[in-house]
């Protein structure tokens, strides 16, 4: 088995840093370094920060000459695979994304409850890693998620964004800007506009997490209850169809939407919504570094529209701890010492502090950033709808072992017209219950 999992991590598409000399890893000591210098290595899933953590790393390299640190970032569906497999190769890993539920994880996650920055963690926001009072996490940021949009198109369409606050509302409005696409009328402005919307069902994440997750969380309160259900009803399976058709029948792909299935997050982001071939995206906070990284003056434009669930909660985003990272508890204790060291730097020092407003564009999981304002318009917006209220939660923590995998495939199965909706309901019911039986 292990040798399986060895194969499907080499065979992995994966983007890997390393930061320090010339990238090369020397592992000859214990700790990976030469002449007593610390070697870490970072596993990490989110590619869309991976530049900027790099950069940080680095800074933390030039202030402490003692400490090198590899970062490595995947990019696609493979992580929690090639993640077992690290967990298993001595030396592997040192700091890394939680990929999987905690209880599966144990064995490899370092006691964190006597770090500095727990006592500085925002209300609820350990819950979900901590066992038996003790703490195995760090929360890396608070993010939402909703229908991204190109501000400056919809006021060109003459569409007031404040107006819509309901499924009916924004469903007309992308009908009005749809039909301004396809007369040209918007042409001229925008050349690359061919379409309102772009939906990476390729990506298992969007439909089987975000998507799904839109549904479960106005049938559960919380990621905790649903991890302790058996079985879900899908009551609101009618309303999430609404809410599936909402976000396809406006692609360039509405006629087959088979086609979706091949459509992954670069070509939604880095050539949909990016360079204003698309005018909006169901897509999160964390879009907004890349999209900087391609203009920033795009980056600017952006806004975030409620992703509704109709007839049951129209007017509100998905928000909660996307990602937490662990420390390796089978580690040396010079490279657990060496992790926990970066990460308190990374998330409690000033210059930390401001890598993850600026750099990261992340909403900090922390009540200590007093005085650093967020600078992402994404993430302003998504503190915006914490504010006022309007927010659901990120249930889909709750899901069993390889749901994510598996429900995007039931998804995938109705877009290539495998079955009708009701049999992928019926597959997302059976397989969530199959999964929690295991």
């Amino acid at each position: 088995m292990r040798k399986k999992v060895l194969c499907a991590m080499l065979a992995a598409a994966m983007v890997t840093a390393s930061l320090a000399g010339c990238g090369s890893s020397d592992k000859s000591g214990e700790n990976g370094g030469k002449n007593g210098q610390v070697t870490i290595n970072l596993y990490q899933n989110k590619s869309e920060i991976a530049s900027q953590l790099e950069a940080a790393a680095k800074t933390y390299m030039e202030q402490n000459p003692d400490v090198k640190i590899n970062v490595e970032s995947i990019q696609g569906n493979d992580y929690n695979t090639n993640l077992k497999a690290k967990l298993l190769n001595k030396d592997s890993v040192d700091i890394y994304a939680a990929g999987d539920k905690l209880d599966n994880l144990l064995e490899y996650t370092e006691d964190l409850s006597d770090q500095p920055w727990v006592e500085n963690v925002v209300d609820g926001s350990l819950d979900d890693m901590t066992r038996d009072g003790k703490v195995y996490g760090l929360p890396v940021g608070i993010e939402g998620y909703g229908l991204v949009y190109n501000k400056d198109i919809f006021e060109a369409a003459g569409i007031d964004a404040e107006k819509l606050t309901s499924y009916d509302a924004i469903d007309k409005a992308f009908a009005d800007l749809q039909e301004q696409i396809d007369s040209g009328k918007l042409s001229e402005q925008f050349p690359a506009l061919e379409a309102v919307e772009e939906y990476a069902a390729k990506e298992s994440w969007i439909p089987g997490l975000h998507t799904l997750n839109v549904a479960l969380a106005n049938e559960f309160t919380s990621a905790s209850e649903l991890w302790q259900k058996d079985s879900i009803d899908l009551i609101y399976a009618d309303a999430l169809k609404d809410l599936v058709d909402l976000e396809t029948k406006y692609t360039t792909s509405k006629d087959n939407l088979a086609l979706l299935n091949a459509v992954d997050y670069s070509s939604q982001i880095g050539g949909g919504i990016a360079i204003e071939r698309v005018a909006v995206v169901q897509q999160g906070n964390w879009i907004g570094p890349e999209v900087k990284g391609i203009s920033e003056e795009m980056s600017e434009k952006l806004g975030m529209l409620p992703i509704p669930l109709k007839g049951v909660n129209e007017d509100s985003i998905a928000t909660g701890i996307s990602i937490y990272w662990c420390v390796n508890s089978q580690s040396s204790d010079e490279k657990k010492q060496a992790s926990k060291d970066f990460l308190n730097w990374l998330f409690q020092s000033d210059d930390g502090k401001k890598i993850i407003i600026d750099d990261f564009g992340f909403i900090p999981a922390f009540t200590n950033y007093d005085g650093i304002e967020i600078s992402d318009p994404l993430s302003k917006e998504v503190q915006r709808y914490i504010n006022e209220g309007k927010t659901i939660p990120w249930v889909m923590n709750g899901f069993p072992s390889g749901y994510e995998t598996q429900s995007a495939a039931d998804f995938q199965g109705y877009f290539n017209g495998d079955y009708d909706w009701n049999g992928c309901v019926e597959k997302l019911k059976k397989d969530f219950k199959e999964l929690k039986a295991q």
